[in-house]
């Protein structure tokens, strides 16, 4: 079962990227910031709504990692598998927003202990697909930290952007 009650587990959005860094960790006195990066790939930022369970993952990483979405050295539009490419995972809350009056409510998102465990099954079962890719180029599995406030640097060869609800 994908969505209950006519209402979405998840919403997605993906963007073929040339590089992404992401900022995990925030500078603090006593160190600098850390971030993660890919080279070529997509970046998956994901939100879950309360009633989302863990059955709809496989059928989410299936979708994602699958969907020829990332332009290939010919032109032709191929899936990140496809490719020599890599995959940053952004945990995006705000992907739950509803805008209300003039400002915004996330009253449909999950909890945050359930959405953690939820981000971590996509995560894993992301880096456990994409390690299994028969292909003779390495994939990488990158990702944010659930819950806190990240910095997301971005270049990409055309806004080429698609929102998918589960």
């Amino acid at each position: 079962m994908t969505e209950k009650a006519g209402f979405p587990q998840a919403r997605t959005i993906l963007q073929q990227c040339l590089h992404a860094r992401l900022q995990v960790t925030p500078e603090s006195d006593q160190s600098g910031a850390e971030w993660v990066e890919i080279n070529r790939g997509m970046v998956i930022y994901i939100c879950f709504f309360k009633g989302a369970v863990e059955d709809i993952i496989p059928k989410i990483v299936n979708t994602l990692l699958n969907l020829k979405l990332c332009e290939a050295d010919s032109g032709k539009y191929v899936s990140v598998l496809d490719l020599p490419g890599s995959v940053l995972i952004v945990p995006q809350a705000t992907l739950g927003g509803k805008a209300k009056g003039k400002g915004m409510q996330y009253h449909n998102n999950i909890g945050k202990d359930e959405g953690l465990q939820l981000y971590s099954s996509f995560v894993s079962m992301c880096e456990k697909e994409l390690a299994s890719c028969t292909s003779d180029t390495k994939h990488i599995v990158k990702h944010g930290t659930y819950g806190n406030r990240q910095v997301l640097k971005l270049d990409t060869n055309g806004p080429y952007t698609h929102l998918m609800e589960f």
